[in-house]
């Protein structure tokens, strides 16, 4: 008997079986989706092979680990209470609320939960770009109490990206103007613009303006609109589909330094 036994766990959604020894100490695993196992010592390879031999599928190399890469090291460095990629869609107006849910009768709806359902409907569409290489980060917080609503990090750039309530209503932009439904006109543009030249100087790269509609009825856009875009959130797929500016190793880099907080503190 080797004295070892598997044990299955779930790694950023993906599982992996460990190889331990009675101790408990790991001595190897094995990354199905990758076909790859990991051995930490030479020593045991074969009792690792036998005891893997039920669970491994298909082809496998086995070999040390690979050696991380400069972003997956600056990762490991983070401190978790500096790490921005948890935030869940809509992070900034989820903990308000749940500071000041408000009075629980109003005669009109609060506008930040208008707000939230926003963010949420849009991160949940950007959130899908994950298997296409993009990463998405949310409620990124600026200094002076702005923060920028979602930025997207992928082989076709960075775009800063702002969620717009517009649920069952036609939009009208005419640069920088966006009408929603008979709201006055706001200068959203001219914002968003703002916070993408504050995330290029952040990451010392281009970052590029999007607006996000939340379930529009219709959209009109009556004037050239240069570098800025505006989507609808079931658009957003289409993002999947540009590539050619971004490298993958500068996608994880990239994502890497957005994803520390202190990053946002000089802009």
């Amino acid at each position: 008997m080797s004295g070892l036994r598997v044990i299955p766990t779930w790694r950023h959604g993906h599982e992996r079986l460990y190889v331990c020894r009675t101790d408990g100490r790991n001595i190897a695993w094995y990354d199905r989706e990758a076909g790859r196992v990991n051995l930490l010592s030479e020593e045991r390879r074969e009792d690792v092979l036998a005891v893997l031999g039920p669970f491994v599928t298909g082809p496998v190399t086995v070999g040390p680990p690979p050696v991380p890469t400069p972003a997956e090291l600056a990762r490991l460095s983070l401190h978790p209470d500096d790490d921005l990629a948890p935030n869940r869609p809509g992070e900034a107006l989820l903990i308000a609320l749940d500071r000041d849910p408000g009075p629980p009768r109003r005669l009109r709806p609060d506008p930040r939960r208008r707000a939230l359902a926003a963010e949420q409907t849009v991160g949940a569409a950007l959130d899908r770009l994950e298997g296409a290489g993009w990463h998405t980060l949310h409620s990124v917080p600026l200094p002076g109490g702005d923060r920028i609503h979602h930025l997207v990090i992928g082989p076709g750039g960075l775009f800063c990206v702002r969620s717009l309530h517009t649920r069952g209503q036609r939009v009208v932009v005419t640069d920088p103007m966006v009408a929603v439904g008979r709201q006055a006109p706001r200068p959203l543009l001219r914002g968003l613009r703002a916070d993408a030249d504050r995330a290029s100087y952040a990451l010392t790269a281009e970052v590029h303006p999007l607006l996000a509609l939340a379930e529009p009825s219709g959209l009109a856009v009556t004037t050239p609109l240069g570098e800025a875009r505006v989507l609808r959130d079931s658009d957003l797929a289409e993002l999947a589909r540009t590539g050619g500016t971004l490298k993958p190793a500068d996608v994880e880099a990239l994502h890497a330094m957005a994803r520390d907080r202190r990053t946002w503190s000089p802009v």
